[in-house]
């Protein structure tokens, strides 16, 4: 059992450890780096195949953890994310979701842009098209009466959504939920990347899989903004559904012959 980070009197709160995430199954491997939590100790992760190649993601450029350290120190009222000891040591970096709970971050960090999302789809119609090799499966999204309500190609009403807040966006969770369905949770993860990545106002039409538009406006999810900014190959898993449009930090092979983990500098 790992220590609870968003608890500071967790009695493990100053061990400096993290993890990675996998699954294996005989479909094969699917091994990721994850930042859901938290920003910490820095790894790689990779598989070997059985001809012997390998792949790997995750890797920090060169000076790239300090690199996020430093950024979220400069970005006003995200510093108190960094966690450290008494000797000065950085443990981790919350994720912003902890950081909500631990009041590191204010409940308001993200109502601008979520009210300027609302307003928006209030006059205009948002599109998702959350399958890749569906694209003709598009729901449809307008604000009436404070809810974002979808309906498909027919005009029939699928989901709705009350105007969430920032936890529910940096967790993707409460009123952003995602169910394991084939509607409402497609629909929820896309609008979710939307809203971490300050998407919804420049594209109606989600997901938006470009990363070169991602966290271009000034309220965004910093965190993830940072720890793709300063990843060798741009993949991280820095919020729940950072794998909308293939950016998170995975590897799979359906033949595996080993995993391992690649332990990168803090300098």
């Amino acid at each position: 059992m790992q220590p609870a980070v968003q608890n500071p009197d967790d009695p493990n709160r100053d061990i400096l450890f993290n993890w990675s995430e996998y699954t294996l199954n005989d479909s094969g491997l699917w091994i990721n780096s994850t930042q859901v939590d938290m920003f910490s100790a820095p790894y790689a992760v990779g598989v070997r195949r059985a001809d012997g190649s390998t792949a790997t993601t995750g890797h920090l450029k060169p000076g790239g953890y300090r690199a996020v350290l430093d950024d979220l120190r400069a970005r006003p009222g995200w510093a108190g994310l960094l966690q450290t000891r008494q000797d000065g040591t950085v443990l981790r970096v919350l994720s912003p979701g902890h950081g909500l709970a631990t009041g590191a971050l204010p409940a308001s960090v993200l109502d601008d842009y979520i009210d300027r999302v609302w307003r928006k789809y209030a006059t205009d119609t948002l599109t998702v098209t959350p399958f890749a090799d569906r694209p003709d499966t598009k729901y449809h999204g307008r604000v009436s009466g404070g809810v974002l309500t979808f309906t498909d190609a027919g005009g029939k009403v699928v989901t709705s959504f009350q105007k969430p807040d920032a936890d529910s966006v940096f967790g993707c969770h409460k009123l952003l939920d995602a169910p394991n369905d084939a509607v409402r949770g497609p629909i929820s993860r896309t609008l979710c990347a939307g809203f971490n990545r300050s998407t919804l106002l420049t594209n109606p039409n989600q997901p938006d899989t470009g990363s070169a538009g991602f966290y271009q406006d000034g309220v965004t999810n910093h965190y993830a903004r940072a720890i793709h900014a300063h990843m060798a190959d741009g993949k991280a898993y820095a919020f729940a559904f950072d794998d909308v449009g293939h950016h998170e930090s995975l590897v799979h092979d359906g033949d595996p012959r080993e995993a391992f983990l690649i332990l990168d500098p803090f300098d």
